[in-house]
């Protein structure tokens, strides 16, 4: 039997893969740490459960409106209005199982065949695939590790073309924890409006900012009246520790969103409907655990930071944002272990993960030679005892 030719045009999500050797290790007995999760270890919170246990003895286990409950799309615009100074309608809203549909759906409703999407490295790993399962071509565009990972607006102006119909942005940033600044959000989004692109604008870290005040970036087009064509999509999995709940939504100009509806109702019908029920009472309710979950972020951010910096040759930028963080180990490339060159880092975390049972993420895996991606999304404990173990791994090459 023959597999279809788009299957070999992607690559397989290998942050995934690195969870699954993980979790297989651990099922061997193997005392491993694991700093590849992009989840919280927090349970999601228990006013939000017992929402769901409600829904569940009422009966809301049918099917719901393809573009989600008609309730859970109005808390929706009630959030946004609320936290991200956004007016929508319900119309605007689809709910999609976990953003991540929401990112897949909308490249599939806005890209055509032969077109370009731009996208910046470092990325997270879905862009691209998203891009190219929609069949046009993911155009990557070099960052400014030392602004947060912002755009090098050079590069990227040497590589507009008539071809390029959109831009995929994600601030906070997986793999990097970076935020960008308002300033150069800005700048793209005039850069959009000129040339005719969609701004799909990945916020799903959107509650995880850690110094200074978010803001989308719909809300920079609007306040500054730059015109540009923006889909905001936002997720309830950081946030309120609800990644298996799979929710998440996209918010945008109504044609777009019809078109993804659309697309959605032939692939998956409706999201989860307990989940659904769930989420209007985490987007409504006490939000005080968010602030909880955030302030214990930050102080294993801190912490981890601090000790990737005491490891030699090791230099670890302050992410504000996410619960990522994204350290330069380039004075390690091309070194010997074990008996092995470490040629890129994807043979340093290997090396890291034989040598002393620790699972990190290479940077090359993102587009970004030299970084490996460590979560803090775990305990101080953990995070003490991981980075000491680092240390022991890197102190022999």
């Amino acid at each position: 039997m023959s597999i279809a030719k788009r299957v070999s045009k992607i690559n397989p999500s290998f942050t995934l893969q690195m969870a699954t050797k993980a979790a297989d290790m651990r099922s061997r007995g193997i005392d491993v740490i694991n700093f590849s999760v992009g989840e919280p270890d927090f349970n999601t919170p228990k006013h939000i459960r017992d929402a769901a246990k409600k829904a569940l003895d009422e009966g809301y286990t049918k099917y719901t409106a393809g573009p989600g409950m008609l309730e859970l799309r109005e808390a929706i615009c009630e959030k946004l209005n609320r936290e991200n100074g956004l007016s929508y309608e319900p119309k605007n809203i689809l709910v999609s199982n976990g953003e991540k549909q929401s990112l897949y759906n909308a490249c599939q409703a806005i890209f055509n065949p032969d077109e370009s999407v731009i996208v910046f490295s470092p990325y997270w790993v879905s862009f691209p695939e998203f891009v190219k399962m929609a069949e046009a071509d993911p155009v990557l565009v070099d960052t400014i590790p030392d602004k947060n990972f912002e755009p090098d607006f050079d590069d990227l102006k040497s590589k507009i073309n008539s071809s390029v119909k959109g831009v995929i942005i994600n601030s906070p940033s997986n793999p990097t924890g970076g935020v960008w600044r308002d300033e150069a959000i800005i700048e793209l989004l005039k850069l959009a409006k000129e040339h005719g692109w969609v701004v799909i604008s990945d916020e799903c870290y959107e509650r995880l900012v850690y110094d200074g005040i978010f803001t989308s970036a719909e809300r920079l087009n609007k306040t500054h009246n730059i015109g540009a064509t923006v889909l905001t999509c936002m997720s309830l999995s950081k946030t309120y520790a609800m990644t298996g709940w799979r929710i998440g939504y996209a918010a945008g100009p109504e044609d777009i969103i019809k078109a993804m509806s659309k697309i959605q109702g032939q692939a998956t019908s409706c999201a989860n409907s307990i989940g659904q029920k769930a989420s209007i009472e985490a987007l409504l309710g006490d939000q005080q655990c968010v602030e909880d979950m955030k302030g214990s972020f930050l102080k294993r951010r801190n912490l981890i930071v601090q000790l990737l910096n005491e490891l030699p040759g090791v230099k670890c930028p302050v992410p504000n944002g996410a619960f990522y963080v994204f350290p330069d180990f380039s004075y390690y490339l091309n070194r010997e272990a074990n008996g092995k060159l470490l040629k890129d880092t994807f043979d340093i975390s290997e090396y890291i993960l034989d040598a002393v049972q620790v699972v990190t993420v290479p940077g090359d895996g993102f587009g970004s030679s030299g970084h490996i991606r460590f979560s803090y999304a775990t305990s101080s404990k953990i995070i003490k005892e991981g980075m000491e173990r680092v240390k022991n791994a890197l102190e022999i090459i």
